[in-house]
């Protein structure tokens, strides 16, 4: 029988060895990559301890997940108690709400304004600005649209077919912590708003009562920082708190307030030379306990009478501190906090512009596109929900080119408002005597633009009802805008 012949291996850990059958294709990849030497794509001094894989402080950083969103305890405690943390999640949703929305349509003013009465009624925009702050301090809230006449049909689809005049009472909000919880069921129709989220929500409220099972159809969802899928699911398909970026940095600001503030007990110090202390500190407890009855009383007469009493050979001293520079170190605390916070150091703390020619204009307007920004992401979807529910309940159909558009954050100054109203009425004008437009037409313009510029308010419906509603020809009645609007003077400074 002969011998077979060994075959000689090589034990080098670097060679690369060929896939056997049973093995999996990616379970041999993996062990090539264990068997090769890592590499690390940057800079690196292994001298002198600096860049990736060194020792030194820098790369002692770690970075970890803790959720803060869930921990809703500590949430509720910050918002009670922090007067920073209450301007942080209210300033915002205020500002988002503030100045509300106008409706791009071609519905007349009449049913618009009926739409706003049914806003009033129902406190919609009060309702709204709860969604938003509990979102954005829980992370997540949600509002239940309450459909008179269909409290028994929670559970199903909200079809618009459905709805009559006056139907709509309002919404009733929820935070994600305390009263409404997402099914496991996931919408799977691509074609439906809420494509990819839970189809039925669990409602604990007392006013309509426990373990009420709701359609998505009828919740309107305040959604604050949106997070990738997976952290999406753990949050259950709420999104973060806005305080989860902003803790560390308001723990600094606190801890440095704080010691700020006990340094100032040391600023006046009064130091007491005993003769022969050594010797008294090593007396017995009876010794001892009179040294500190006479050290307190002693203290006593200083602190009411201001006077102070001290041996032959005793010294008394006063020892005063300043501390300089830590202004500058506490305002980068709080700079950093307003940072975070995506909020101007004037809006957030109430402080001043600080600095040569500082107005803080420019952060106020990057202020104010961040509110827009917010108002696109978490308000429009609410609104665009809501808007065809408000139209049925308020004069009974849905317009086809039903369509939304925030007013500007910023209110403008009495100087833009009257820039604003001499163009707008100069327009009108010059429209009217184009013979484009009739007198009942300007004037239902000259009074809608009345919401921007503050003027042409007392325009009545009489006033209207009685207008031409004529087109006159070019040269006929001809109207010339009068002198306040030619010189740019508002109808407040004339009657001044």
């Amino acid at each position: 029988m002969s011998k077979k012949k060994k075959i000689k291996t090589n034990d080098n850990k670097n060679t690369i060895r060929s896939p056997s059958k049973n093995n999996n294709i990616n379970t041999f990849l993996l062990e090539q990559l264990m068997q090769r030497k890592m590499m690390f794509d940057g800079f690196s001094n292994t001298s002198a301890r600096m860049g990736q894989n060194t020792t030194n402080l820098l790369e002692g950083t770690e970075y970890q997940s803790n959720r803060l969103s869930f921990n809703w305890n500590l949430l509720n405690i910050l918002y009670r108690e922090h007067w920073i943390v209450r301007r942080i999640v209210d300033v915002v949703a205020e500002d988002m709400v503030k100045n509300w929305y106008k409706i791009k349509s071609q519905i007349s003013p009449s049913d618009i304004k009926r739409i706003n009465i049914l806003e009033r009624r129902t406190q919609l925009r009060a309702r709204t600005l709860e969604g938003l702050r509990w979102a954005r301090l829980y992370g997540g809230a949600a509002g239940v649209i309450i459909i008179q006449g269909q409290e028994d049909m929670l559970d199903k689809p909200l079809e618009l077919d459905t709805l009559l005049p006056g139907c709509f009472k309002g919404l009733l909000i929820l935070d994600r912590w305390n009263g409404i919880y997402p099914g496991t069921q996931i919408v799977e129709d691509s074609n439906d708003i809420d494509f990819g989220l839970p189809m039925y929500y669990h409602i604990r409220s007392d006013a309509i009562g426990t373990g009420i099972k709701v359609h998505h159809s009828r919740v309107v969802r305040f959604i604050n920082r949106d997070l990738p899928y997976i952290e999406k699911l753990m949050e259950s398909y709420w999104g973060a708190s806005e305080l989860e970026h902003i803790y560390e940095e308001l723990k600094k600001r606190d801890n440095t307030s704080w010691n700020i503030a006990t340094l100032i007990f040391s600023a006046n110090l009064k130091v007491y030379q005993m003769d022969g202390f050594e010797q008294m500190a090593l007396m017995d407890e009876q010794a001892l306990g009179d040294l500190y009855k006479t050290l307190m009383l002693m203290n006593e007469m200083m602190n009411n009478n201001s006077m102070q009493v001290i041996g032959k050979n005793d010294t008394f001293d006063t020892r005063q501190y300043t501390f300089s520079g830590l202004s500058d170190i506490y305002s980068e605390f709080m700079m950093d906090v307003a940072g975070a916070a995506e909020m101007p150091v004037t809006k957030l703390f109430g402080r001043s512009p600080a600095g040569m020619n500082a107005t803080g204009e420019s952060d106020m307007q990057n202020y104010y596109d961040s509110i827009e920004q917010k108002q696109e992401a978490c308000l429009r979807p609410v609104l665009e929900k809501l808007l065809p529910i408000l139209c049925i309940s308020a004069f009974g159909f849905v317009p086809d080119d039903l369509e939304i558009e925030f007013n500007n954050c910023r209110r403008p100054t009495e100087e833009e408002r009257k820039t604003l109203a001499q163009q707008t009425a100069s327009a009108i004008i010059e429209v009217y005597n184009s013979g484009l437009i009739s007198q009942k037409t300007a004037l239902k313009e000259l009074r809608q633009s009345s919401e921007n510029t503050g003027m042409w308010t007392n325009i009545t419906d009489e006033d209207i009802e009685k207008a031409s509603d004529e087109i006159a020809f070019p040269t006929e009645n001809l109207i010339q805008p009068p002198s306040f609007l030619q010189n740019g003077v508002t109808e407040y400074e004339q009657q001044e």
